[in-house]
């Protein structure tokens, strides 16, 4: 995925009071991330935009 792609998405108030929001990622923009199920994601500000990037594992198991 280019680093100059962008997506639009809208946040989903969870009506419980903590102020917390969902956010539906597109099944689209997940195959491209390489992301699923259990997938993780950073999320940062840049810019007045909320930029989420995978999360890779980089621990190993012995």
């Amino acid at each position: 995925m280019s680093e100059n792609e962008r997506w639009t998405v809208k946040c989903q108030e969870t009506a419980d009071g903590t102020g917390d929001v969902i956010v539906d990622l597109p099944p689209e923009l997940l195959a491209r991330l390489g992301l699923g199920l259990g997938g993780e994601l950073t999320i940062e500000m840049v810019d007045g935009a909320i930029v989420l990037k995978p999360k890779h594992n980089t621990s190993s198991s012995s």
